[in-house]
């Protein structure tokens, strides 16, 4: 018997659990972070003194982002080089950027 119907049932509730299984591992980060240090104001000074790391570690997956987004644009052009493709990879690159910017000036908004 062929599970190829199941897929698609299967396909958002694999993702909620992703999701879920995310924001799992980040509150228990956050938990271990707080026994390793001992306080919310330990943790709070930990975080600003390693927001260097962070910004770099986000400056990487911004980079590996990129890498693979360019590398997907070229195979999908390659596929499909019609107009309509051409819009709707410049409009979803708009969003990106767009979304990434909102992201780090909120972080900066937060860190002055």
């Amino acid at each position: 018997m062929n599970a190829a119907w199941l897929r698609p049932r299967w396909r958002v509730p694999r993702a909620l659990l992703w999701m879920l299984l995310l924001v799992a591992l980040a509150v228990a980060a956050n938990i271990a972070g707080l026994y390793r240090v001992g306080s919310i104001a330990g943790w709070e000074l930990w975080l600003a003194n390693a927001a260097g790391y962070f910004l770099l570690w986000r400056l990487c997956l911004y980079g590996a982002t990129v890498y693979g987004w360019v590398w997907m644009r070229r195979r999908l052009l390659a596929r499909e080089s019609d107009a309509s493709t051409q819009r709707r990879l410049l409009r979803t690159e708009i969003a990106g950027v767009t979304a990434i910017v909102a992201l780090e000036a909120s972080l900066l908004m937060q860190a002055v």
